[in-house]
């Protein structure tokens, strides 16, 4: 297996019966703990109006890992550009950086990161949407730009190095991306049928820039670890439960994991969330080990995107013992 760091991505789930504040105790644990295991960056993701996921003020809660953190990088998988003035970006992750210096990275994403009722209480007028992308990016690399002649500034923010990542799930992102010069990390954890197609799009079309020399891609995967591969697919169940009450339009926080999940989906819904999450490793360690590098060979990944939905928050800290013993 090609030797590849292996990042986290975090929602801040919120379990049945459990707070805000109990997720971002678990949070900051989860973050401590891939740290520890040699994890490179813990990124946490935008995501409005879901019941059971806490990561809404993403920028906030970036700041409050990175100071229980010491070395880890920590950033946003992402920040729905579109949802948020591009100045107001740049001052959040202009402070963040000069209170963490070296450790901030901004991914951005164009999806709203919630239903439609909700990016419109989120923006300031719907003209602001996923169509002015590119022209909201350009905005905000200038206010990290060094100071110049510009009416508006950036303060925290001009002139600091705050690593830009573009996130997608389809083709839009990847050449973006590689007209930019910028890192591309793909949404293959929950949205996959692109990926192949993207990886070559970015590293076809790649545009060497001050930013990054050569395309670097990142992939996201699911991970369910266990001590064998019939209790890593117990497990999993929470994450296709999930997912089934996102394809049923009721979107869920963490669901508890089940013995079968026979007689809890229809043919088509069973068909649908298996190819939703197909970009897995599931099983035992020495098959979790197995699966990625398989997956590592197959798209030529440049860095994993690790997310770990297990609702036991031990199970959960396994899984990233396990995941951190197959990087090695």
């Amino acid at each position: 297996m090609r030797s590849i760091p292996y990042s986290l991505l975090d929602l801040a789930p919120i379990l049945p019966g459990g707070t805000a504040a109990d997720s971002y105790r678990n949070t900051v644990a989860l973050a401590q703990r891939a740290e520890a295991l040699g994890f490179k960056r813990f990124w946490l993701a935008e995501h409005h109006g879901i019941p059971g996921i806490a990561s809404a003020a993403t920028a906030v809660l970036i700041g409050h890992v990175a100071g229980h953190t010491r070395t880890i990088r920590v950033g946003s998988g992402g920040i729905m550009l579109p949802n948020h003035a591009p100045l107001v970006v740049a001052e959040q992750f202009g402070t963040l950086a000069s209170l963490y210096p070296g450790r901030i990275d901004l991914g951005l994403g164009r999806a709203p990161g919630g239903d439609f009722a909700t990016a419109r209480a989120l923006r300031k007028n719907l003209a602001s949407n996923g169509a002015t992308f590119t022209q909201d990016l350009f905005e905000l690399r200038q206010y990290f730009a060094p100071a110049g002649p510009a009416p508006v500034r950036a303060i925290p923010g001009e002139g600091l190095d705050v690593p830009l990542y573009i996130l997608g799930s389809s083709d839009f992102g990847a050449r973006l991306a590689a007209l930019e010069g910028l890192p591309f990390a793909f949404a293959s954890h929950f949205a996959p049928d692109l990926l192949h197609d993207a990886l070559q799009i970015y590293r076809d079309n790649f545009r060497p820039s001050a930013a990054l020399a050569a395309p670097y891609a990142m992939v996201g995967v699911n991970v369910v670890g266990a001590a064998t591969d019939a209790e890593a697919a117990r497990l999993f169940t929470s994450l296709q439960r999930t997912f089934l009450n996102l394809v049923r339009g009721t979107p869920s926080g963490p669901q508890p994991p089940v013995a079968t999940m026979d007689g809890l989906w229809d043919a088509a819904e069973e068909a649908y969330v298996k190819k939703m999450t197909r970009c897995s490793a599931v099983g035992s360690p020495a098959t979790v080990r197995r699966q990625l590098a398989a997956l590592a060979d197959d798209t030529r990944a440049d860095e994993f995107i690790v997310t770990a939905h297990v609702y036991d928050f031990d199970a959960r800290l396994a899984t990233l013992a396990i995941a951190a013993e197959a990087s090695r």
